[in-house]
């Protein structure tokens, strides 16, 4: 595409615990020799999207994440805003981040988060790194917004869940990983869980129109069968997306689609 700025670009969903799938989708893409030369994120896509690009590899971002239970992301939260805190969440990303803005990272970086107040969709690439991606992976009602300069955020999931758009016109090629099917849910009770599926539901929104942008793109349905707030099953998931990517590239001449 002409007057592109960058060859390779990821672009990784929201999904919650799900996210973990994005690990193993990247192991397969970096075990092919491929790396992105920017990255796009949302909620889960967002922390994992931060934590690459300050230099973590899969692996190691899934020791970083998965050293806890799932009492460890998420807390009881008194006040009204949010039923749970995302306690874990903060300190993972304040204790490894090596980078603190945006611009220290190695790779360059999208986050996107919604604008409570606006009623947008906000992109953040630049300035402050943990206070943007906490607020990109802020569930509504289940947690607590984060306020940015008066301005209230909560997860880019509501109004941009796969965020191609920041990148999409800047890359050569496009490659996105999406954690959030949805399918048939036989139970769903508790106030917890109904706003769990409420929002699931939210963000597979335009997702069919979005696919159609990618050169290559993951989206396991075998992800409907985890949860996307139970983060213990995260060696599982990073399998699941490993397995899926590997086999979406069978599909593809990898020289051909990089132009290598």
């Amino acid at each position: 595409m002409a007057g592109t700025k960058y060859k390779i670009g990821f672009v990784l969903s929201g999904g919650g615990a799900r996210g973990f799938a994005h690990l193993g989708f990247i192991q397969a893409l970096n075990e092919a020799e491929i790396f992105p030369d920017i990255i796009s994120g949302t909620s889960a896509g967002a922390i994992i999207g931060a934590l690459y690009a300050d230099g973590y590899r899969p692996k190691d971002i899934l020791k970083l994440m998965n050293s806890g239970s799932r009492l460890n992301f998420m807390r009881p939260a008194i006040p009204r805003e949010g039923l749970l805190q995302i306690n874990g969440i903060i300190k993972i990303l304040k204790t490894n981040l090596r980078a603190k803005s945006f611009n220290e990272l190695k790779i360059p970086l999208f986050v996107a988060a919604t604008d409570l107040n606006n009623g947008k969709a906000v992109y953040f690439s630049s300035g402050d790194l943990i206070g943007p991606v906490v607020a990109s992976a802020s569930i509504p009602v289940l947690f607590q917004p984060v306020i940015i300069n008066n301005i209230s955020y909560v997860d880019g999931g509501v109004l941009d869940n796969l965020p191609v758009h920041p990148i999409e016109n800047k890359c050569k090629v496009l490659i996105g990983s999406f954690v959030n099917p949805v399918g048939y849910a036989e139970k769903i009770s508790g106030l917890i869980n109904i706003a769990e599926r409420t929002f699931m539901l939210s963000m597979s929104k335009e997702i069919n129109e979005k696919a159609k942008k990618f050169d290559l793109f993951v989206a396991p349905l075998e992800l409907r069968n985890y949860k996307i707030l139970d983060p213990e099953k995260a060696g599982e998931l990073f399998s699941v997306g490993y397995r899926a990517t590997k086999e979406k590239l069978k599909e593809f001449d990898i020289n051909k689609l990089l132009d290598l």
